[in-house]
C-alpha cells in the first residue's frame, strides 16, 4: 500500500490527475463579468476591464497583471477540500512526529522478522501465518503482505496502546467477533486487499476512538448497522470494492455519529433507500460510483444537509426526480457522469446555489438550455460530454472538454495545420485528378477500356477533394465563432450531403481499386486465356460501382430512426463513428462498410498484387533472358510496392480505429481529424500519380512535346521548314524497358516461354 498516512480514496487520485483548462465563452451575447464583456474563447482579469484568451489561464505568467489569470486553476471542491479540512492537521502531527521520533527501538526485543523504530513495530511482507509476539506497549503494527488468513479472537487484546493497525494485502477470509477486543485507542485500522466476505455484528464494538476504517477490495456482501456499533469518532469509512448489493434498512450511521466521508464506490448496490442516510447527519462526502442504482426516490439524501460532495458517476440511473437535490444546500461538487440519463428537467439544479463543480461527462443532454444552468451563480467548473455544450453554461469560468479533437469553441477545424493542409490536400487531389482527367485523351491506348475506368477513378478521387474544399469553407465560414453554429451545422443538410460526398468518394474509389486489379490479375496471372475485357461489359461494372458507391453513401440519410445524425457525429462530417454511444444501426452499418466491405477490397489487392509479381516472377525463371527479366521483375515489384503501401497507409489506420472502437477502446478526436484530413485522401491525391503520371505513355507524351516544342524554337529561329517529330500517339501496352524508335506490335499469344514473359510485361505495363 506504501505509506499508509498518505491514503486517499482513488476516486479523489482520478480526480487529480485531470487537467483544468478555463474556457470563457459566450453565445450571441457576452457574459459580463467583473467589468469585464468577454468575447467567445476568453475570460476576464478579474474586475478589471481586460479579457485574455483561454489559453493564457494558468500557464505560470501573470499576463492580467493582478494575478486573476493563475486563479481558480484546479478544481479543489468536494473531496479535496474536505480532505484538507479534516486531515491535514492529522498529517501534519504525524509527519512532526515522524521527524521527532528516535530511530532506535523503544519497545523492547521485537521477532527477527520484524523492524523496530520507537514504539513502532513493522513486520511487513515476512510470510507471516501469525500475529507475532511483539512488546505489549507498542503504538504502531504493520503487518502488510503477509499470510494471515484468520484473526482470531483476542489476538491483539494485550495491545491497549495501539494507535494505528495496518493488516492490508494479507490473505484474510475471517475476522472473529472479538478480534479487535482491548483496542480503545486505535484510530486508524487498514483491512485493505484480503478476502473477508462478512464482519459480524459489534465487531468493532471497543474501537471507541477509531476515526478511519478502511476495508476496499474485499469481497463483504452484506453490512449492518449493528457491525459498526460503538464507532462513536468514526470519521472515514471506505468500504470501494466490495460486494455489496445491498444496502440497509435501517440507517446505517445509527452508531457513527461522527461519520464524515463515506466511500461505496465499486460494489453492486441497486437501490437507495429512503432510510439508509437517515441518521448521517454530519456526511460531507458521499462517494457511490460505479454501482447498479438504476433509480434514485425524491427523499435519498434529504437527510444530508451537510453534505459537500456527492458522487453517483457510472450507474445506471436513467432519469433523476424533480426534487431529488432540495435538500442539499452545502453542495459544492456534484458529479453524475457516465448515467444514461435521457433527459434533465430544467429546474434541476436550482436548489444547488453553493455548487461549484458539475459533472455531466458521457451524457447526450437532448433538451440542453440555458436556463438549467443560470441559477448555478457559483458554478466555477462544469464538464461535458461535447463541447458544444459549454455555450449554454458561458457564466461558467472553466468548462471541459472544449474540443473534440477535431473542432474547438472557436474554430471548425481546432488546429492550424487541419486549416492549413486541408486546403493543401485538396488543392493536390483536385488539381492531380482534374489534371488526368483532361490530359487522357492526349494518350493514345490500345487498351481504351483501361483508360476510361482511370478516368473514373480520377472523377471519384476528385470529390474527395471537392468534400476537403467544402470542410474548409465551412471552417473560413464559422471561423472564431464556431460554438454558435455548431450543432446546427452538424444537423444541417449541408454537412448530411458533404458527409454522403465523402463517403461516396472513398467508396467508389475503393471499388474502382479493386476492380482495376482483378483486372490486372487476370491478364497477367492468365495470359494465354487472352480474357480480353469488352466495352459492354466494362461499362456496365464501371456503371454498377457509382449505383453501389450512391447507395451506401446515400442510404443513411433515408432512415432517420436507424441511423440517428450518421454524419453529424463530428465537425468534418465523417462516419467514422469511433463512439459506443452512438444508435446500434450507425455502429452497425459503419463496421459493414470499413471492416467488411473496404476490408475484403484491400485483401483482395495484397493478394492479387503478389500473385501477379509471383507469376512473373515463375515465368521469368523459365524464360531464355534471364538477367534482363529479372531486372524487369525489380522494376515490377517497386511498383506493386508503392501501389499496395499507398493503400495500406490509407486503409490500415481506419481498419485499426474501427477494430478499437469495437473493443470500447476510447478514441481521441484529433486522430480522427488527421484521419479525414491526411491518411483518407492519400488514395485520391496518389492514384493519379501511380496510374497516369508516373506511366511509360505519360512520360513519352510529356518528353514528345517537349521534343516538338524545341523543334519548332529551332526552326522558327532558322525560318526553315514546319518541325517534324514522331507522333505522341504512345501505346499503352508498351514494355517499360523496350526503348525503340518505332512503334512495335505488342506479342500476342503464343506457347513459347519467351513469349510468355513478353506477353505477361506487355499487359502489365498496359495497366501500370
Amino acid at each position: 500500500m506504501g505509506t499508509v498516512n498518505d491514503y486517499r480514496p482513488s476516486s479523489a487520485v482520478l480526480l487529480m490527475a485531470i487537467p483544468f483548462l478555463v474556457i470563457r465563452d459566450s453565445l450571441e451575447d457576452p457574459v459580463s463579468r467583473g467589468g469585464a464583456a468577454c468575447p467567445l474563447g476568453y475570460f476576464p482579469c478579474g474586475n478589471i476591464t481586460k479579457c485574455l484568451p483561454q489559453q493564457l489561464h494558468c500557464n505560470g505568467e501573470d499576463d492580467c497583471g493582478n494575478h486573476a489569470d493563475e486563479d481558480n486553476c484546479e478544481d479543489n471542491n468536494g473531496w479535496s477540500l474536505q480532505f484538507d479540512k479534516h486531515y491535514t492537521l492529522d498529517k501534519m502531527k504525524s509527519l512532526y512526529a515522524f521527524q521527532t521520533k528516535t530511530p532506535e527501538c523503544l519497545a523492547g526485543a521485537v521477532p527477527v522478522e520484524c523492524k523496530c523504530q520507537g514504539l513502532e513495530v513493522f513486520c511487513d511482507a515476512a510470510k507471516l501465518r501469525d500475529v507475532p509476539l511483539v512488546p505489549s506497549n507498542i503504538t504502531t503494527m504493520s503487518l502488510q503482505k503477509n499470510l494471515l488468513r484468520k484473526l482470531y479472537a483476542d489476538v491483539f487484546r494485550k495491545y491497549q496502546d495501539l494507535k494505528n493497525l495496518y493488516l492490508q494485502d494479507n490473505k484474510i477470509r475471517a475476522v472473529s467477533k472479538h478480534a479487535f477486543k482491548g483496542l480503545y485507542n486505535l484510530t486508524k485500522l487498514y483491512l485493505s486487499n484480503n478476502k473477508i466476505t462478512n464482519l459480524k455484528p459489534r465487531v468493532f464494538e471497543d474501537l471507541h476512538k477509531l476515526e478511519w476504517l478502511i476495508i476496499e477490495n474485499n469481497r463483504i456482501n452484506r453490512i449492518s448497522p449493528s457491525t459498526f456499533y460503538g464507532l462513536k469518532s468514526l470519521i472515514l469509512l471506505d468500504m470501494m470494492n466490495n460486494s455489496l448489493a445491498h444496502l440497509p434498512d435501517k440507517p446505517l450511521c445509527q452508531y457513527m455519529p461522527r461519520l464524515n466521508w463515506l466511500d461505496l464506490e465499486d460494489n453492486h448496490i441497486h437501490h437507495l433507500r429512503n432510510v439508509t442516510f437517515i441518521s448521517c447527519s454530519t456526511l460531507t462526502v458521499l462517494v457511490m460510483r460505479q454501482n447498479k442504482i438504476s433509480s434514485l426516490n425524491e427523499n435519498s439524501f434529504s437527510s444530508l444537509q451537510m453534505l459537500d460532495e456527492l458522487d453517483l458517476a457510472s450507474n445506471e440511473i436513467e432519469s433523476l426526480p424533480a426534487y431529488v437535490f432540495k435538500d442539499l444546500k452545502e453542495l459544492s461538487q456534484l458529479n453524475l457522469s457516465y448515467n444514461p440519463i435521457k433527459k434533465i428537467q430544467i429546474d434541476q439544479f436550482d436548489f444547488l446555489t453553493k455548487l461549484k463543480s458539475l459533472s455531466l461527462e458521457g451524457i447526450e443532454i437532448a433538451n440542453i438550455q440555458r436556463r438549467m444552468f443560470i441559477p448555478l451563480r457559483n458554478l466555477s467548473h462544469i464538464y461535458f460530454k461535447k463541447f458544444q455544450y459549454c455555450g449554454y453554461a458561458p457564466h461558467v469560468r472553466s468548462c471541459k472538454p472544449n474540443t473534440d479533437g477535431i473542432s474547438s469553441l472557436e474554430n471548425l477545424l481546432a488546429s492550424i495545420i487541419q486549416r492549413v493542409f486541408v486546403w493543401v490536400v485538396s488543392a493536390i487531389t483536385c488539381f492531380g485528378n482534374i489534371f488526368v482527367i483532361c490530359m487522357r485523351p492526349y494518350i493514345r491506348s490500345e487498351n481504351k477500356l483501361h483508360a476510361i475506368s482511370i478516368m473514373s477513378l480520377c472523377c471519384a478521387d476528385c470529390l474527395m477533394g471537392i468534400y476537403l474544399f467544402v470542410i474548409g469553407a465551412f471552417d473560413l465560414k464559422y471561423r472564431g465563432e464556431y460554438n454558435k453554429h455548431a450543432q446546427l451545422w452538424m444537423d444541417s443538410i449541408h454537412c448530411q450531403l458533404v458527409g454522403s460526398l465523402a463517403i461516396l468518394s472513398t467508396e467508389v474509389s475503393v471499388l474502382l481499386l479493386t476492380y482495376l486489379t482483378l483486372e490486372k490479375y487476370i491478364c497477367i496471372v492468365y495470359p494465354f486465356r487472352c480474357l480480353k475485357p469488352r466495352k459492354c461489359r466494362t461499362i456496365s461494372i464501371l456503371v454498377l460501382i457509382w449505383v453501389i458507391g450512391f447507395a451506401v453513401a446515400f442510404i443513411p440519410l433515408s432512415n432517420k430512426e436507424f441511423f440517428r445524425n450518421y454524419y453529424g457525429t463530428n465537425g468534418v462530417c465523417f462516419p467514422l463513428h469511433s463512439e459506443q454511444s452512438e444508435s446500434s444501426g450507425s455502429q452497425i452499418y459503419s463496421v459493414v462498410i470499413f471492416l467488411g466491405v473496404n476490408l475484403a477490397a484491400f485483401l483482395i489487392i495484397v493478394f492479387s498484387y503478389g500473385s501477379m509479381f509471383y507469376s512473373v516472377h515463375q515465368t521469368a525463371i523459365m524464360a531464355t533472358e534471364i538477367q534482363n527479366h529479372i531486372k524487369k521483375e525489380m522494376i515490377l515489384a517497386k511498383r506493386f510496392f508503392f501501389i499496395v503501401f499507398t493503400d495500406a497507409l490509407c486503409w490500415i489506420p481506419i481498419f485499426i480505429l474501427k477494430l478499437l472502437s469495437l473493443l470500447q477502446v476510447e478514441i481521441p478526436g484529433t486522430i480522427t481529424s488527421w484521419v479525414v484530413i491526411f491518411i483518407l485522401p492519400i488514395n485520391s491525391a496518389l492514384n493519379p500519380l501511380l496510374y497516369t503520371l508516373t506511366t511509360r505513355p505519360f512520360k513519352e507524351m510529356i518528353h514528345q512535346f517537349w521534343y516538338n516544342y524545341r523543334q519548332r524554337r529551332s526552326k522558327r529561329g532558322k525560318g526553315s521548314q514546319k518541325a517534324y517529330g514522331p507522333s505522341f500517339i504512345w501505346v499503352e501496352m508498351w514494355p517499360m524497358h523496350e526503348i525503340t524508335p518505332k512503334l512495335t506490335k505488342p506479342v500476342l499469344c503464343t506457347d513459347s516461354s519467351d513469349a510468355s514473359v513478353t506477353t505477361q510485361s506487355t499487359r502489365l505495363n498496359s495497366y501500370t
